[in-house]
């Protein structure tokens, strides 16, 4: 048995966004065939193809014929779901849109995932990572040493899209199951987008300053060693500070340096460049101090941890010979997922029966998952933001803290944004009370998430098969660090620490120092990751009446991140590498410096390449599309920019045929018209930190609308109510306040 088993996807998208969300879909059992146009997908040469349309049959379709739309209605008729990631202008032209299939095909999800937004100037335009991070900001909030855009070399935004796409597929799914009509769902790359890197201002909280590549806090930064190789110290919470200082021979010292942040900078820096990393690895590890070494990618994915981890798996290609690519990101118990096979080629698509129409009113109102109730552990990013995308798609989500509170309240805005939608529950699990009633409360909820240090739900007694005995239908999602088994797996682990020996910070450094990714990407991913995993086992679970386990973690995420570069085999070519304050990968796709700003450009064909040079009157060359991003053709168009206005450069590029457009700073994306046209932010007010300004939703769907319902909550705002709702009798409930068992913290 499996979560999606059953289910029938034909995936029209090509690269890898669109077909990233079918993979994981596919992963959980959906039958999934994947129509080609006759050259093939645009990236059936990289490595990551084999990944993303794992599972798949793929088939040839050419919609440019009247033959090729036939079939692929046919192939539509007898799918559950139609995946698309054309442009708006051109899937309208194939009709192909959502009003069209959705009126002719009631039961049908209408996938649809666009490059950028689903109206206005810039929708159309082929997709580019550099162009949607360009337009939301994102080049300028990456640390920096200078004031310029940083390109990513992971394609974050794109990851976050597709895995947000498989979980509003997996919603719009579950929901059907229950209303028995389908409908359109639209996950935009300004969706993935807002999810790994929120748009966040509050008119009441100073923003955060823009980082430095190797970190500017001392606790939580890249050191350079002895031998001229690098580690992360990992030391977020201050009784890991304190660790590393006692290992350090510095105890003394710690309450001093612990409010001198450049004090403290500079003497860790001068004392990690006296010995060699190893020496220093083994000594602060010996003390229980995270920390991690720099490494490249292709060593952490053919090394121990990911092994113990059961994260890598070898497949037979009849050309390439051995194939190695990472397992799905989560594990479910009950129905778990499976890589059958690499795509597999297929002269004639299968004959689906075509569904019964179903032509009826909707049979419920509300979000696609109204009704369903998470007790949220989480804290920090990881656990915490998987309970906010889970309220955006309409659960009711609690999130539950202790006296400590969770320590990722004492960065602003950022908690703000991480935790919205949910409700505050204030109640301390150490009390054999408090967690009595958290164990009442699970009989009438749905799922629990949690991202304790392996041992911790032992300890407090609400381990899976506790959960499970008080109600089978219980889904409970635990997040580690290194996942549940292996020799790492009871240690403490942070996002850098993956971004580092994960090999993230490697690939962006490129042949320079290791970068710290300022989006704190693990953790995103997995929160994004843990959504999609509980959707799968609510689907299942409407099966088989059960629930079941998930198990995540943050290696896993930093995998299913790097996917297409962590496929390897023989002879696999090189994957990108960036730089110091990196500016693109070649001299046509980099960002560049104008009059009054920055403009992006992306052009991947003769075409626009000759466009570039005409609106520039420069000599482009016969090899323009190859050469370097800091070469001759680079420092020439640099120079020609350098006097030009950035919006009448951006006019006659697109004028002429080549892909380009501004750099957006973030001050401008917020007043940015096409932004909040496409709804990629919205403003809100938190009753007592006042108004802001963050993201609307993570997905948009068009008959069981989704979004935020509630502000960020105090810590244990809604104690009371949320006890009551949950059937805690009044007296109980004071019983349990006057001990301190449950409680509302008092605001400033």
């Amino acid at each position: 048995m499996t979560a999606y088993k059953g289910v029938r996807i034909v995936d029209f998208s090509q690269g890898m966004v669109g077909p990233m969300a079918a993979m994981l879909l596919g992963d959980f059992g959906a039958e999934i065939v994947k129509v080609e146009p006759p050259g093939g997908d645009r990236l059936k040469d990289h490595p990551g193809y084999l990944a993303w349309n794992r599972n798949k049959q793929v088939a040839t379709l050419d919609l440019e014929a009247e033959a090729g739309i036939a079939a692929a209605h046919t192939l539509i008729a007898g799918a559950d779901v139609a995946l698309f990631d054309l442009g708006p202008t051109r899937l309208k032209a194939l009709g192909l849109d959502a009003d069209s299939l959705t009126a002719a095909y009631p039961n049908l999800i209408h996938a649809w995932m666009p490059p950028y937004g689903t109206s206005g100037r810039w929708s159309d335009l082929p997709g580019h990572h550099s162009l949607l991070a360009a337009l939301t900001a994102m080049p300028f909030r990456q640390g920096a040493w200078g004031d310029t855009p940083v390109h990513m070399v992971l394609p974050i935004a794109h990851s976050s899209q597709a895995v947000l796409g498989a979980t509003a597929i997996g919603a719009a799914l579950f929901e059907r199951t229950l209303s028995g009509i389908g409908q359109a769902v639209t996950v935009s790359g300004l969706h993935g987008s807002a999810e790994c890197a929120p748009p966040m201002r509050f008119d009441n909280i100073e923003p955060l300053p823009r980082g430095t590549p190797p970190g500017a806090n001392p606790r939580y930064r890249l050191y350079k060693c002895a031998d001229d190789e690098w580690f992360f110290l990992g030391t977020l919470f201050t009784n890991f500070y304190r660790k590393a200082f006692e290992a350090l021979e510095l105890g003394d010292l710690f309450e001093v340096l612990e409010q001198d942040m450049v004090g403290a900078r500079e003497m860790l820096i001068g004392i990690f460049e006296t010995r060699p990393r190893d020496e220093w690895l083994t000594l602060l590890q010996a003390h229980d101090v995270p920390c991690a070494p720099v490494r490249r990618r292709e060593v952490w994915m053919a090394g121990e941890a990911v092994a113990e981890a059961g994260m890598r798996l070898v497949f037979d290609h009849p050309v390439l010979g051995e194939v190695a690519m990472p397992a799905p990101p989560a594990r479910l118990s009950a129905t778990p997922a499976r890589i059958a096979g690499l795509p597999k080629a297929v002269g004639t698509p299968p004959a689906w029966p075509s569904k019964v129409p179903v032509v009826a009113e909707p049979r419920r109102s509300g979000p696609p998952l109204a009704g369903i109730k998470v007790l949220n552990l989480g804290t920090v990013i990881a656990g915490a933001y998987a309970g906010t995308i889970l309220a955006n798609l309409g659960a009711e989500v609690i999130k539950i803290e202790g006296p400590e509170a969770d320590p990722f309240r004492s960065d602003g805005s950022q908690f703000l944004v991480y935790n919205r939608g949910v409700r505050g529950l204030g109640l301390d699990l150490k009390q054999t009370a408090a967690r009595d009633t958290f164990l009442d409360m699970v009989r009438s909820a749905d799922v629990v998430i949690d991202n304790y240090r392996l041992g911790v739900r032992d300890r407090l007694g609400i381990t899976y098969p506790a959960l499970k005995a008080i109600n089978p239908r219980i889904i409970s999602c635990s997040i580690n660090a290194y996942g549940d088994s292996g020799s790492r797996a009871a240690l403490p682990g942070f996002d850098p620490l993956m971004q580092s020996e994960g090999g993230m910070m490697a690939a962006q450094g490129g042949d320079d120092d290791p970068v710290l990714y300022t989006i704190a990407v693990n953790d995103i991913a997995t929160a994004a990751v843990v959504s999609a995993a509980v959707v799968a086992a609510l689907n299942a679970r409407e099966t088989t009446g059960e629930g079941q386990e998930i198990v995540s973690s943050l290696l896993a995420q930093s995998l299913l991140y790097q996917l297409g570069d962590m496929v390897d085999y023989a002879g696999r070519p090189a994957g990108d590498l960036g730089g110091r304050d990196c500016l693109g990968l070649r001299a046509l796709h980099r960002y560049y410096p104008c009059a009054d700003g920055w403009i992006a450009l992306a052009c991947e064909t003769q075409a626009e390449a000759a466009a570039v040079g005409q609106v520039l009157g420069i000599d482009i060359g016969s090899d323009a599309l190859a050469a370097t991003r800091d070469g001759d053709l680079a420092v020439r168009i640099e120079a020609t920019l350098a006097s030009r206005a950035r919006d009448e450069v951006v006019d006659s590029l697109l004028a002429a045929g080549a892909v380009a457009t501004p750099v957006r700073r973030f001050d401008e994306a917020l007043q940015d018209p096409w932004l909040w046209e496409n709804g990629h932010m919205a403003p809100w007010t938190h009753p007592r930190l006042g108004p802001g300004v963050s993201a609307r939703t993570y997905a948009d769907f068009s008959r069981t609308l989704g979004g935020f319902k509630l502000p960020t909550p105090d810590l244990g705002e809604h104690t009371r109510q949320v006890l009551a709702d949950y059937g805690v009798p009044e007296a109980q409930v004071t019983e349990l306040m006057a001990t301190g068992a449950a409680f509302v913290a008092p605001q400033a």
